[in-house]
C-alpha cells in the first residue's frame, strides 16, 4: 500500500464538488418555503382573524332614525311593566311599632298636714326624775317662768344664772316635743300652766371632822315637771 498524500490535488477538486453540491442543496430548500408562503411555517405566525364590520347607524336616513325612536318607546312600557309586577308581588314591609315612650310620673308636691284645733283642756306634761339639786333651788328658778308663754320661758331660763335652769330647760324642750309629736300642737302656741319641783331621794354621804368625829352629808334630789297647754285665743 502507498502512503496517501495529503497534497494530492486530484482530492481537493472532489471535496469542493461536493461541497458545491450541498450548498445548492440547501439553496433549493430554502427557496420552497419562500414560494410557499415568503416565510418559514416554523417563523410563520397565524394572522388575526378579521372583525365583523359594524351596522351602519340608524340616524344616517331620517327614517332610519324615525324607525329606532319609534322602538324604542314601544319597548319602554314593557320594560316598566316588567319591573312593576315583581314589585307588585312582594309584600310591603311593616312598619316597625315605635316603643311607647312611658309618660312621666308626676310627683305630687307633699302638703303640710294641717293640724286640728286643740281642745281647751289639753295638757302635755313631762318629767324629769333624780335631778341633782334640791328641790328649793329648782323652785327659785320655775317660780319665774310659771303661767309664760314658751318663746318667753326659753328666753328668761337662757339668762338665769342658776345651775338648775339648765335643767328646766331640757324639760321645757322635752315638752314641747311631746305636745309636737304626740297631740300635734305647735310649740309656739303653748303656755306653761304648772311647774313645780318636788323633793327625791336624799344621798348620805360623810366627811371626817375634829376629834375623830364624822359628819354626815346630804346629796339632795329632786323631781321637776312641766305641763303645757294650748293658748287661749
Amino acid at each position: 500500500m502507498t502512503p496517501e498524500n495529503p497534497q494530492d490535488p486530484q482530492k481537493g477538486k472532489v471535496d469542493d464538488a461536493k461541497v458545491e453540491a450541498e450548498a445548492a442543496e440547501a439553496k433549493e430548500r430554502g427557496a420552497e418555503p419562500e414560494a410557499q408562503g415568503g416565510r418559514d411555517p416554523i417563523e410563520a405566525k397565524p394572522k388575526a382573524k378579521a372583525k365583523p364590520a359594524k351596522p351602519a347607524a340608524a340616524d344616517e336616513t331620517g327614517v332610519d332614525k324615525l324607525a329606532a325612536t319609534a322602538a324604542a318607546v314601544d319597548d319602554e312600557p314593557e320594560a316598566t311593566e316588567a319591573a312593576e309586577e315583581p314589585a307588585a308581588e312582594q309584600p310591603a314591609p311593616k312598619p316597625k311599632a315605635k316603643a311607647k315612650a312611658e309618660p312621666a310620673k308626676k310627683v305630687a308636691p307633699k302638703r303640710r298636714r294641717e293640724r286640728p284645733e286643740p281642745e281647751p283642756g289639753v295638757l302635755v306634761r313631762a318629767h324629769a326624775k333624780y335631778v341633782r339639786t334640791s328641790a328649793r333651788k329648782a323652785r327659785l328658778v320655775c317660780d319665774h317662768i310659771r303661767g309664760k308663754d314658751v318663746e318667753e320661758a326659753r328666753a328668761i331660763l337662757a339668762f338665769t344664772p342658776r345651775a338648775a335652769a339648765k335643767a328646766w330647760i331640757k324639760l321645757l324642750e322635752s315638752a314641747v316635743a311631746n305636745a309636737e309629736h304626740n297631740h300635734e300642737l305647735i310649740g309656739e302656741d303653748l303656755r306653761i300652766a304648772d311647774v313645780h319641783a318636788d323633793e327625791g331621794p336624799t344621798l348620805k354621804r360623810y366627811r371626817p371632822r375634829a376629834m375623830g368625829r364624822a359628819t354626815r352629808i346630804r346629796k339632795r334630789t329632786s323631781h321637776l315637771t312641766i305641763t303645757l297647754t294650748p293658748k287661749e285665743l
